[in-house]
């Protein structure tokens, strides 16, 4: 699975963005999906995530403390694609996002759960 990432940029705080991540190269659906961000001098942390669904069509989410409320994860199986919609945000937010692909969906997203990641795309929140 390749993944590619885009929407980062520069916003104020209070301010809105969504992040796409498009995947190429193998049965997306079969795939759940996450984002997680790095800041500066920090580890990479999982911010939502999302499972590939039930025969009803319903998925299973996840988001960090932090995000609950601000942000919705969300994914369009025929675009192959997951995105993320960030509301509110706040400078606190500011990092690298990284989309991620793996075989496992969890409430408490560990990196090591994913096998494909997406190049990264800054978020900038400004005051």
């Amino acid at each position: 699975v390749q993944l590619q990432a885009s929407g980062g940029g520069l916003v104020q705080a209070g301010g809105s963005l969504r992040l796409s991540c498009v995947a190429s190269g193998s049965t997306f659906g079969n795939y759940a999906l996450a984002w997680f961000h790095q800041a500066p001098g920090k580890e990479r942390e999982s911010v939502a995530a999302i499972s590939w669904g039930n025969p009803r069509g319903r998925y299973s989410t996840y988001y960090v403390e932090s995000v609950k409320g601000r942000f919705t994860i969300s994914r369009d199986n025929a675009k192959n694609t997951v995105y993320l919609q960030m509301n509110n945000l706040k400078p606190e937010d500011t990092a690298v996002y990284y989309c991620a692909a793996g075989r496992i969906f969890s409430d408490d997203p560990k990196s090591t759960l994913y096998d494909y990641w997406g190049q990264g795309t800054q978020v900038t929140v400004s005051s």
